[in-house]
């Protein structure tokens, strides 16, 4: 990288930098900005997230968190345009603190590198709401507002409501709620009145908001053409996607932490990130002004309003054209570590539960249904054994196992898994999957498809735990006499599944073990699995 070129490179391509390109927004706004001839890098903590990418080979990568300022100054070299679409949504107590940090860690080294302008993704605030009385979600990102106005460098602050888009958080919260439930008692904040914007008119506005004059330094707040209750949502929800009408009964009894964890149990979204959701949605957030027309323009049909807004949501779902996806980044409080190499590894116990298999089949037939494990197709074995260990995820405040998949038959690396995370993906070989659950320890599942020395297709599985502490140690004591049912079991309906042809694509395969399904019991069959393994090893 090299300075002083003011973010234009020789071809005349202005330079942007994109942080919260593993996340919802930033990982959509990254092609947007390539296909309007922008030059794009990309600020992130795990930069293997982005491998599989299909931009990925045309952006810079800078491995860092906005946090440290060091990197993050290093990341604004050559910069033109920077735009901060992070926060520490849901990340614990301190997240207002994390927040502020990073806000002038960014805005420091934006002025400091030459910046010409700083875009950021805000929430809209409830007109005539004295700041204190916020949520703290809010509060936290309209702080951050301030603090990026302040630093120096023009900047647009776009503050939108409700994001409607396939795979929102926002989007999410809404789809389950109305198709799940056709009589819902609600919280009181169903009446309030909201305006979302279509997730395209949002990318829209964020890309145009990099050419706007050097003299602009102001918040923008965005929205749709339709301003609805939340109630009126769920109906013309339901109406889009041709479901019987639904009755809504409001009570004041449910507080936005009880709200939270009533969606938390029925929609994929956790209860940690549903609360502060919850939370926004107490005061009315509707535009106050719509100046950000007079600098980029409507193109026809747009903004689209929210019944369209949902009919292509629905239509991206149902043709798994979901580009990302709420959990495409790290759920908050999640381990991140990368599984010890056995080696060279010192860093204390490392329980291990391996398991093979011989497979009537291909090794790319074994891929396949390996590539296709979780979501709609379960996890092929023991199916309530699975389904109680999701239950107990959700009601610690985890993700649980409704999280699913971004595509049906596709995997990479950084996707969310149920409530696993792939860390590393191999195509035709290895599929190694994080565990995102709540557990005293790091845990992980690898899955490998290859050869025998006799020319066999072998499927081959580890599950490995690292245990944090006492408990760590007890958890996995206490688990480890089912591991024959659910670890034994997976191995070998994975093997028979690949045998029978793999599972129907994007659906439930029968025995899988998915969401609600019974499927084959994990002991049904002769033996055929290699045994338990379990080792407390010290590498040295």
């Amino acid at each position: 990288m090299s300075g002083g070129d003011g973010g234009q490179a020789p071809d005349g391509r202005e330079l942007c930098l994109v942080t919260g390109a593993t996340g919802y927004i930033g990982g959509r706004l990254v092609p947007v900005l390539l296909d309007q001839g922008y030059r794009v890098r990309c600020l992130v903590r795990s930069p293997d997230k982005l491998r599989d990418q299909p931009w990925a080979g045309e952006v810079e990568v800078v491995r860092g968190d906005v946090t440290d300022a060091a990197r993050v100054g290093e990341a604004m070299d050559g910069v033109a345009v920077a735009y901060y679409l992070v926060h520490a949504l849901g990340s614990g107590r301190s997240f207002e603190e994390t927040d502020r940090t990073a806000a002038r860690v960014f805005g420091a080294a934006a002025r400091a590198g030459g910046v010409r302008r700083i875009v950021y993704l805000g929430g809209l605030t409830p007109a005539g709401v004295p700041e204190h009385a916020l949520s703290p979600h809010l509060r936290s990102r309209a702080e951050v507002g301030r603090i990026l106005l302040d630093s120096g460098v023009p900047t647009a602050v776009l503050r939108a409501a409700v994001i409607i888009g396939s795979g929102s958080a926002s989007f999410e919260m809404l789809r389950y709620l109305t198709e799940r439930l056709p009589v819902m008692v609600t919280p009181s904040w169903v009446r309030t009145r909201i305006q979302p914007i279509a997730v395209r008119d949002v990318l829209r506005l964020l890309a145009g908001a990099a050419r706007l004059p050097a003299d602009v330094n102001r918040a923008f707040d965005i929205g749709g053409p339709d301003v609805l209750t939340y109630a009126d949502m769920m109906r013309r929800y339901a109406a889009v996607a041709g479901l019987p009408r639904r009755l809504i009964l409001p009570v004041p009894v449910l507080t936005p932490r009880l709200s939270g964890l009533w969606i938390g149990l029925v929609t994929p979204v956790p209860s940690g990130i549903a609360r502060p959701l919850t939370e926004s949605l107490r005061h009315e957030v509707v535009c106050r002004e719509n100046d950000i027309t007079a600098y980029v323009a409507e193109p026809p049909g747009h903004p689209l309003g929210f019944d369209a807004a949902v009919e292509l949501a629905l239509r991206r779902v149902r043709d798994a054209q979901v580009a990302t996806r709420w959990s495409s980044a790290s759920v908050p409080g999640a381990p991140s570590d990368p599984l010890p190499t056995d080696p060279d590894w010192a860093g204390g116990s490392l329980y291990t539960d391996r398991r093979e298999e011989t497979v009537d089949a291909s090794p790319e037939a074994l891929w396949r249904v390996i590539e296709g494990i979780g979501g709609e197709n379960g996890w092929y074995s023991f199916p309530l054994a699975w389904a109680v260990r999701g239950w107990l995820d959700r009601l610690a405040g985890g993700v649980g196992l409704r999280r699913g998949r971004r595509d049906a038959a596709r995997l990479r690396v950084g996707d969310s898994l149920d409530f696993w995370r792939v860390e590393e993906i191999e195509p035709g070989r290895l599929l190694r999957l994080r565990a995102e659950m709540r557990l005293p320890g790091l845990a992980w599942l690898e899955m490998r498809a290859g050869t025998d020395d006799r020319g066999r297709t072998r499927y081959r599985q580890r599950a490995l735990f690292h245990p944090r502490g006492l408990l760590g140690h007890a958890y996995w004591w206490s688990v480890s006499p089912f591991h024959a049912a659910v670890f034994g079991g997976m191995a070998r309906n994975i093997a028979r599944a690949a045998a029978a042809g793999g599972p129907p694509a994007g659906g439930k395969r029968a025995g899988a073990g998915g969401r609600g399904d019974h499927g084959e019991r994990g002991d049904a069959g002769p033996r055929t699995d290699a045994g338990t393994r379990t080792e407390g090893s010290r590498p040295s």
